[in-house]
């Protein structure tokens, strides 16, 4: 697959639910629903942190513990600041991803996982790249319910819709 090509496809549509999240007033942006991290601030919020850990982890760099991150779930971002962040984190992953390397290296790093038990993870930089994609799918829909509760609708959103080519053809 053509992670770039992919990437750009989030993007895209990352863009057109970000410039209908604009429209929100504070009250729908930051309302509370049973899905998910449970608002639209927090789920574009988690989606930014993890873009920018994902592209840390694809580039080997050591990630500082979750409390030391500059922005965490427990304050989900304002819309403005969202926008504002976006579209940097956005350039930033695609410099990641277009960027020449061993894309299957093993890549060994460790964490804390929610017990509180170190472990260590080996994948490789391939892997890290299809769990950035399939990650903010996930969380996609989980974003597009909720707008739709508050009445925010979209036409299609799927990559076919989205990035195959269409044309009339005459019969």
């Amino acid at each position: 697959m053509d992670r770039v090509r992919i990437y750009g496809y989030l993007a895209d549509v990352r863009r057109r639910v970000l410039d209908r999240v604009r429209t929100l007033d504070e009250a729908s942006y930051t309302r509370g629903f049973d899905l998910g991290p449970g608002s639209i601030a927090k789920v574009l919020t988690h989606l930014l942190i993890s873009e920018w850990y994902y592209c840390q982890r694809i580039k080997g760099r050591e990630v500082p513990p979750y409390a030391e991150w500059e922005v965490r779930d427990e304050q989900p971002l304002t819309a403005d600041e969202q926008l504002r962040r976006w579209d940097a984190q956005t350039e930033r992953t695609r410099e990641v991803l277009s960027a020449e390397r061993d894309w299957r290296a093993p890549i060994v790093y460790r964490v804390t996982d929610d017990d509180g038990k170190l472990i260590e993870v080996t994948t490789n930089a391939d892997d890290i790249a299809t769990q950035l994609v399939l990650h903010e799918i996930h969380h996609r829909a989980q974003l597009l319910n909720m707008l739709r509760l508050v009445g925010v609708t979209f036409d299609d959103l799927d990559f076919n819709a989205v990035m195959y080519q269409r044309r009339e053809v005459q019969r």
